[in-house]
């Protein structure tokens, strides 16, 4: 028997006998989805990272080395895969993780996607205006030969407002690293 117009029909259920509704697959919106939380994920991490560690660690050393250090990893950063995977991908992805669930009609999921979005956007408003700014004052002194020229350049970075920041930005990575893994939860859900 088959009624179709009876209360608790859902078109994606079958009409044979004992066989069990299977929901329907959507294999792009899930691998941009978990693309989108794995890069997101990354970013969060290397931000975190600057935070918690590398900061701190070069806080406590001269100028000279401080400025060696921070110029040296400015520039190992500088690098395909963060630039264009991690910091630049991570945007891409969860901004097309969004366009490709509008049409689900997954309230849910919509809102989270925007939370992350939103999140990530904010990482980069502050990796464009603090952050890159003054790592590119810093990368345009070349000559440094005496402790004074040191003191001047570690005072060009303005190390407590660049860490500041970072913090922020991380902060803003992981809560959009937090809304996408949870986006992956409630994209599995039916």
């Amino acid at each position: 028997m088959d009624d179709r117009s009876g209360v608790g029909f859902d078109k994606d259920m079958t009409t044979a006998p004992n066989t069990l509704a299977r929901p329907v697959r959507h294999p792009l919106r899930t691998g941009v989805l978990l693309l989108a939380t794995v890069t997101t994920g990354m970013t969060a991490g290397v931000y975190t990272d600057w935070s918690n560690t590398i900061m701190p660690g070069l806080g406590d050393v001269d100028d000279r080395t401080f400025v060696t250090a921070f110029q040296a990893l400015d520039a190992a950063i500088m690098n395909p895969l963060f630039l264009g995977v991690e910091f630049t991908g991570s945007l891409l992805l969860i901004a097309l993780a969004l366009v490709l669930h509008l049409r689900s009609g997954r309230r849910a999921t919509l809102v989270w996607l925007s939370v992350a979005l939103a999140a990530y956007l904010v990482s980069v408003v502050i990796t464009m205006g603090v952050n890159e700014p003054l790592n590119q004052q810093l990368r345009s002194i070349t000559e440094l030969d005496t402790d004074a020229d040191y003191t001047a350049a570690r005072a060009i970075l303005d190390e407590a407002r660049w860490a500041a920041w970072n913090t922020v930005r991380a902060f803003a990575t992981l809560t959009a690293f937090a809304s996408l893994a949870w986006t992956l939860v409630t994209h599995q859900r039916r």
